[in-house]
């Protein structure tokens, strides 16, 4: 896929533009976004992401708009799974719900700087140790057994990482929220506030989710330039989505088990690939093993499609049911406290 370096400005002026509309018009002054907010503009975020990838596909060729659409599926459900973890912090700090989207845009915006970093370190070690697949295959699927074990249990309480407890250590922090702000003077001494910490907290949060959906994009794609696009769209469509699925996470009883059935699929595609091109001496003797053909794009894309709507559907129907059960029992209960 050859991309020119225009074509590397313009989708970069293009993302940081969509940045500026958030800072400019959505953060600037604070408040809780409705649900019509959220809903409008996740819609015209997706939209965006799609065009492009129609875009890709019309220029590129089918090959690489397919592997861009995987890719872009794929990273938006993983960050489905991080707002779980999003909305633990929030919860955690205590942040007023009218600060939340400006610490969710900053956290997100540290999280695509650093994104960047990840991708092209990683297409630079994929470019010269072709091994490296191995490793991330075997990564995403011990990933993916540590989802699956999950289950439909998500965390409840939420731990400081290193990064925060770090910060805490080197800089005074204010005890108390002061608006917005992220830094205030007490008696002429500079103190950082809870908002700037939770800012780092939703930054290194992401930052860590990276480490396997990293790997994961490229298993579906090692073109760099699709590997940035699709995490740059997922991520900047991802403070939308936090207040349009707040609530309604806890419905998605059998998320993990879909990411895990994705990450797993990933995995595979990524080991039968590093065989495919395999220079380790001490597997076929250095030589390519092609027993097993590689997965095409059109199988990965339609798979993490179904196992998403499978998904989706299975929790929903198991949502009902359980309400269903406790409207049942509640009935009971009330018919019991008349007889007696």
């Amino acid at each position: 896929m050859n991309v020119p370096l225009w074509v590397w400005i313009v989708t970069i002026v293009v993302i940081l533009a969509m940045l500026a509309v958030d800072y400019v018009g959505h953060v600037r002054t604070p408040h809780a976004p409705t649900l019509r907010e959220s809903a409008t503009w996740s819609i015209v975020y997706v939209a965006i992401a799609l065009v492009f990838g129609v875009i890709v596909w019309m220029v590129w060729g089918g090959t690489y708009g397919g592997e861009y659409f995987a890719g872009y599926i794929t990273e938006k459900s993983l960050s489905v799974d991080n707002l779980f973890v999003f909305v633990l912090i929030m919860t955690s700090f205590r942040v007023p719900r009218e600060y939340q989207q400006r610490v969710l845009l900053i956290g997100i915006t540290m999280a695509l700087v650093l994104r960047t970093v990840f991708i092209m370190a990683g297409a630079a070690i994929i470019a010269n140790f072709a091994w490296v697949f191995y490793l991330f295959g075997a990564f995403l699927i011990w990933t993916a057994i540590a989802q699956a074990r999950s289950g439909t249990e998500h965390d409840e309480e939420w731990n400081e990482n290193g990064v925060l407890r770090l910060t805490r250590r080197i800089f005074p922090t204010t005890d108390s929220y002061v608006g917005d702000r992220m830094t205030t003077k007490i008696d002429g001494k500079r103190y950082i506030t809870p908002m700037l910490i939770v800012m780092v907290a939703i930054g290194s949060a992401d930052l860590l989710f990276a480490v396997d959906s990293i790997p994961a994009i490229f298993g579906l794609t090692q073109e760099t330039y699709l590997v940035f696009a699709a995490n740059a769209f997922s991520l900047l469509g991802l403070r939308q989505l936090y207040f349009l699925v707040d609530g309604l996470l806890d419905r998605l009883v059998y998320l993990n088990y879909g990411l895990a059935a994705i990450l797993g699929f990933i995995g595979v595609k990524l080991l039968i690939h590093a065989l495919h091109t395999n220079e380790l001496p001490f597997i076929n003797g250095g030589e390519h093993v092609e027993l097993i053909p590689e997965i095409p794009t059109s199988l990965s894309l339609g798979f993490i499609v179904v196992t998403l709507a499978v998904t989706t559907v299975l929790s929903l129907l198991r949502d009902r049911r359980d309400k269903r059960v406790q409207a049942g029992a509640l009935t009971e209960s009330r018919e019991g406290d008349v007889e007696a």
